[in-house]
């Protein structure tokens, strides 16, 4: 069974060796092939990504959905693992991944089912699930760090992304932010080991980010509403208002401490932001 690692990148030297470091085991000695999608890099990411033996190919930017769709067609394998260049598998994942030297896997089950039926061995209901049909891919926790430490709180744990899939049988929607892989098939939740999103080291690093996505998350909004976005105080103050109280303190995003404080303030004013620009880019286009 071969598994095919695909990631996106563009300027990802600060991310991309930690995260093709974390995947060597699972591709190691023939089991499986790192494709990267690259969109015009000028710093060392390629130079990085063919140290450690991926298959590189240099291609425009035709937006998150699409580009990743073009890394999940080149693979060759069995299954597909979709990660981001600043995410990294953990250890214990890769271990239920790769499966135990002393496991015996059932007759017809691969090492990933496997690894399922042992984590949930004592839950008869899961087990009897997974005897119905084989899963077409897996949701994968994902803990998410802010400025150097894990958000627990405030709905960023355990944030499970479905990442794992057979060949074949999952695409990214056509979306212009917040892309997310449609299966056909069952998805069954793995709850050993998670995926480690080094997401934002600085605020500088999510202000530039946030930026960004609020511009993608506006031609959204406008798209949605065919144009027509009127200036809405509602949505400019009143839903970023909500959204803090909402994961600050029903949520307990508090327990996060000066990070989570930090992170839902301005999460809030990503809202503000995204709706502003709606309106802005809705008066441009009328």
């Amino acid at each position: 069974m071969i598994l095919s690692v695909v990631i996106i990148t563009q300027n990802e030297e600060l991310n991309l060796a930690r995260t093709l470091e974390s995947v060597k085991p699972l591709v190691a000695d023939g089991k499986g092939e790192i494709i990267i999608v690259d969109s015009g890099s000028t710093d060392r990411t390629v130079e990085i990504a063919e140290s450690f033996g991926a298959k590189v190919f240099v291609e425009e930017w035709k937006g998150y959905a699409a580009q990743k769709n073009s890394a999940i067609e080149k693979a060759t394998g069995d299954w597909i693992l979709s990660l981001d260049a600043d995410e990294e598998v953990e250890s214990t994942l890769v271990k239920e991944l790769v499966g135990h030297p002393t496991d015996q896997p059932l007759p017809q089950m691969s090492p990933r089912e496997w690894c399922l039926t042992m984590e949930q061995a004592t839950n008869a209901s899961a087990n009897l699930d997974m005897l119905k049909g084989r899963p077409a891919g897996f949701s994968i926790r994902r803990k998410n760090f802010f400025l150097g430490r894990w958000i627990q709180h405030g709905g960023f744990w355990p944030d499970p992304k479905l990442r794992l899939f057979r060949q074949g049988h999952g695409r990214c929607e056509a979306r212009s932010v917040h892309e997310i892989i449609h299966l056909h098939g069952r998805v069954v939740t793995i709850n050993c080991g998670s995926l480690i999103h080094h997401s934002y080291p600085t605020l500088s690093d999510y202000i530039e980010h946030m930026n960004r996505y609020s511009s993608l998350g506006a031609e959204m909004v406008v798209a949605k509403g065919k144009g027509k976005v009127r200036f809405s105080v509602i949505n400019i103050a009143l839903r970023p208002l909500a959204t803090f109280v909402y994961n600050y303190f029903f949520r307990l995003g508090f327990l996060d401490g000066r990070e989570g404080l930090l992170l839902h303030l301005y999460h809030a004013v990503y809202v503000s932001w995204k709706y502003a620009k709606a309106w802005e880019l809705s008066r441009k286009q009328s």
